[in-house]
């Protein structure tokens, strides 16, 4: 019986240990890309006007993966040279309307 208990016992830690360095890795993970995500708005800000930044801040607020989209689409773009000027509010809006996902349509027939 103590060996059965010793190696349950056993089991549990090594599962317990797996996990926390999964947890630990994860969490390294997500700092990495924060940190990533950091780099490119400090670069995209760059060529951003004021009222660019400031809808800007607020679509991170309320899409965040939406700002990460169109933030990296602006790197991307001053990478390649193709930005040489501030973006502008109605560009940055023309680069979100790029990036929107065609809307389904629903027909009701009755």
């Amino acid at each position: 019986m103590d060996d059965l208990e010793a190696i349950k016992r056993k089991r549990l830690e090594e599962l317990q240990r797996r996990m926390f360095e999964q947890q630990i890795q994860n969490q390294q993970e997500e700092i990495q890309l924060r940190q990533q995500i950091e780099a490119l708005e400090n670069l995209a800000k760059q060529y951003m006007e004021k009222e660019a930044i400031s809808r800007y801040g607020n679509i991170k607020i309320a899409h965040p993966e939406k700002a990460v989209q169109v933030i990296a689409v602006i790197a991307e773009a001053v990478r390649n040279g193709s930005i040489k000027e501030k973006i502008t509010d109605e560009q940055l809006k023309e680069f979100l309307r790029e990036l929107q996902e065609p809307k389904k349509e629903f027909k009701i027939r009755r």
